[in-house]
């Protein structure tokens, strides 16, 4: 079994390494052709997909998986819908490739810059929402990529569905099929064997959990652009204006607990943390969120809720789940020194109506994004105008944050001469 799953991934590489060169040629019109294509597949069958949405649910509440992994999971009518609108906003954006820039002239007479570029054939391995095979191919699709798409075995009815959509919308648009493939196999072999086709795979992207990007980043030998945890915070400044502050950190939180860049770490400066956080509190409690504090949260909800004393390892943790750990601090640097410490480079908020504050925050913060007076949920690529997103990178190189159309492409130097030669 072993052997043949290696050689259907073999066969997807050269596929995908064969489709790569086509889609580097395909006009804008034609890449938008068939993002509008597939678009209207998924409309089309609706029904069919909320059916094999359901198989993929059933089998996953008789598995006994978490209600945190099962919301990933489900198609709810927003989300279908929302697969939709990513499709038709990708198909408005500007296509990054071939755009020229930074031209200039030198001595000899000759121009030189940059133009952007596909990266060729990109890896996506992925585990439990379905959403994200439509937002990997959507955004391989336009930046001229060809992709292969390794979702979660949980998720496998789902993602068949929408490989049928997709491949029925490239070949509308008169695209190669293997542009986008879908494993269709549940082997784990399978991961295995992608994360090492680097004669035909040029970067690898992980979306799920820590386990998972820990395991492709030791193994891969390609190339990946990834995120390990989202500990993402808020921190509200003494000057903050209550009414805002409560919203964003209640948002942060509670808007949805199974995402990277929900809150799961509330700093309070020490001035207004008696004003703040018992009405916070109360708001967490009313939803069911275990609270976390250092002793002096503790202290000033002794009489509002119930607190677990918070350990040296919930500063550090990504719960994914309806807990929250607070800490009260003293002012902005000890915030910009915890969060520096703790966080994992992910997203991080301050909310505050000192623009000196704000402006120090997003200089010393060091994460991928950082935010002044909105929810850190707001972190991701359909909220920043991306379309979509491939993934979150909380790397240095290349990409860094959201990963839309521009991080799936490179530049290569491009160089106009006359006749020159090298004397």
């Amino acid at each position: 079994m072993e052997e043949t799953i290696k050689h259907i991934m073999l066969e997807m590489g050269v596929a995908a390494k064969s489709a790569a060169v086509e889609m580097n040629k395909a006009s804008t019109e034609q890449k938008n052709l068939a993002l509008k294509a597939i678009a209207g597949e998924i409309l089309a069958r609706r029904s069919d997909l909320m059916l094999e949405n359901e198989k993929d649910l059933d089998a996953a509440r008789a598995n006994g998986i978490s209600d945190a992994l099962l919301d990933r999971l489900t198609f709810t009518e927003a989300r279908f819908n929302s697969m939709v609108e990513g499709l038709e906003q990708v198909a408005t954006l500007n296509d990054p490739v071939g755009e020229i820039t930074d031209m200039s002239y030198r001595p000899t007479g000759i121009q030189v810059g940059k133009m952007r570029v596909p990266l060729g054939v990109i890896g996506i391995i992925y585990e439990s929402r379905p959403n994200v095979t439509i937002d990997a191919a959507s955004l391989c699709l336009k930046s001229g990529n060809a992709t292969i798409l390794r979702g979660g075995s949980e998720c496998i009815h789902s993602n068949r569905g929408l490989a049928e959509c997709i491949q029925a919308g490239l070949s509308a648009a008169g695209l190669p099929k293997a542009a986008v493939q879908v494993v269709a196999t549940t082997d784990r072999t399978a991961v295995g064997e992608l994360i090492t086709l680097d004669q035909y795979v040029d970067v690898i992207v992980p979306r799920g959990g820590k386990s998972l990007i820990e395991r492709i980043t030791k193994e891969a030998t390609i190339p990946v652009i990834k995120h390990l945890d989202g500990v993402c915070h808020v921190y509200v400044d003494a000057d903050a204006d209550k009414a805002m502050a409560i919203e964003i950190a209640f948002n942060a939180k509670c808007n949805r607990y199974a995402v990277c860049n929900a809150m799961e770490t509330l700093l309070v400066d020490r001035g207004v943390a008696r004003d703040i956080l018992p009405e916070l509190a109360g708001k967490y409690v009313k939803e069911g969120v275990e609270l976390r504090g250092c002793d002096e949260t503790r202290s000033v909800l002794s009489n509002v809720c119930d607190v677990t004393s918070a350990t040296e390892d919930d500063w550090h943790e990504e719960y994914i789940a309806p807990i929250l750990a607070i800490k009260v601090v003293e002012g902005l640097d000890e915030s910009i020194a915890h969060i520096n410490t703790y966080g994992s480079k992910h997203s991080d908020t301050i909310v505050t109506e000192n623009y000196t504050k704000g402006r120090r925050f997003l200089r010393e913060v060091d994460s991928s994004s950082v935010l002044i007076n909105a929810s850190p949920r707001l972190a991701d690529g359909f909220e920043f105008g991306l379309g979509a997103e491939i993934g979150i990178s909380t790397d240095k190189l290349h990409a860094r944050g959201p990963v839309g159309l521009e991080g799936l492409t490179s530049q290569k130097y491009i160089v106009l001469g006359d006749g020159q030669i090298r004397q």
